[in-house]
């Protein structure tokens, strides 16, 4: 037994004693079940018949297909993590919106030089050419693009951060889990930018303010309408909150009914690829999917500025 490949000579129990063989001074008799190599405690990990090394278990799991949805997501014990990030920063900079408006934020922000009272005006997607209060031209037209992503990031009345939260939260938790994170994130974040695209493209008045996550959330509306059809499943309770929503937008004063339209089309044309993309071809396709509606949204804001 002296020369066994399994026996390690300056072991703790002597040349003769096998050891492990990730740490060779540590005793041990039990051997890897796949490898048959000595382990000690720390490097075991149970298996359905004996021990593996962690070595055995890495090799493993190269070789295992992860478990996927019908759709291509990836089966996580925790599915919603983003619709619950998107929710918390919209709850973080509504109250943030809050404390400022009421004055409550220490001097040391103001220290910047902004004008912290102005913060939803200079965040919100403004159409038209406007001067704040400094005297500086503030708009989409004058280049703060980035307005049309942080609008979808602002709310005005605790009633409406209430209900598109609660939206959000029943629509996402549907979703993510089968889209998967990547396809999900990307179909908030463009639905967002296509409201606010369409509401830019659609708006009469030289100067109007729009803000708030409807566009982002009749997105994901639109695009659970398709993934139920894709599985064959009855849409008439979506289709009704959805007709309701439509009246809604048309009957009520400062609902800006042009961001609903937006995000809803691009929902559900990025929730149509994924959903109906060959399984071969659904990374690739819904990539190029969320490209060319990128793109048309930005064909969308330039046709939109004067």
């Amino acid at each position: 037994m002296s020369g066994s490949a399994d026996q390690h000579p300056g072991g703790a129990g002597g040349p003769d004693v096998p050891a492990c063989y990730r740490h060779p001074q540590r005793e041990t008799y039990i051997r890897c079940s796949r490898c048959n190599r000595f382990i000690c405690p720390e490097c075991m990990t149970a298996a359905p018949v004996g021990f593996q090394c962690p070595e055995c278990i890495a090799e493993g799991k190269k070789s295992v297909r992860e478990p996927r949805t019908a759709l291509g997501g990836q089966i996580r014990e925790h599915g919603d993590v983003i619709t619950k990030t998107l929710i918390g920063i919209n709850l973080a900079i509504w109250l943030l919106v809050m404390l400022i408006q009421n004055g409550q934020v220490s001097d040391s922000m103001r220290a910047y030089g902004a004008n912290w009272n102005e913060l939803p005006a200079r965040f919100a997607l403004v159409m038209g050419v406007e001067n704040d209060p400094a005297g500086v031209g503030i708009g989409v037209v004058e280049g703060e693009w980035y307005r049309l992503l942080t609008a979808a990031f602002l709310h005005q009345d605790f009633w409406h951060i209430g209900l598109n939260m609660f939206a959000l939260w029943i629509l996402g938790s549907s979703l993510e889990p089968v889209l998967g994170r990547w396809r999900f994130i990307s179909l908030y974040l463009l639905s967002a930018l296509g409201g606010s695209a369409v509401s830019l493209l659609g708006v009469g008045h030289p100067y109007s303010m729009s803000l708030g996550a409807s566009g982002a959330v009749f997105g994901l509306l639109g695009a659970l309408l398709i993934v139920m059809r894709r599985f064959e499943r009855d849409v008439s309770a979506v289709l009704a909150i959805l007709a309701i929503n439509v009246v809604i937008g048309f009957t009520m004063p400062r609902i800006d009914w042009r961001a609903h339209l937006g995000g809803l089309i691009v929902g559900a044309i990025l929730a149509f690829v994924f959903a109906h993309a060959p399984r071969r071809y659904r990374t690739p396709l819904s990539v190029v999917a969320c490209v060319v509606v990128a793109v048309g949204i930005g064909i969308t804001v330039v046709m939109a500025l004067p």
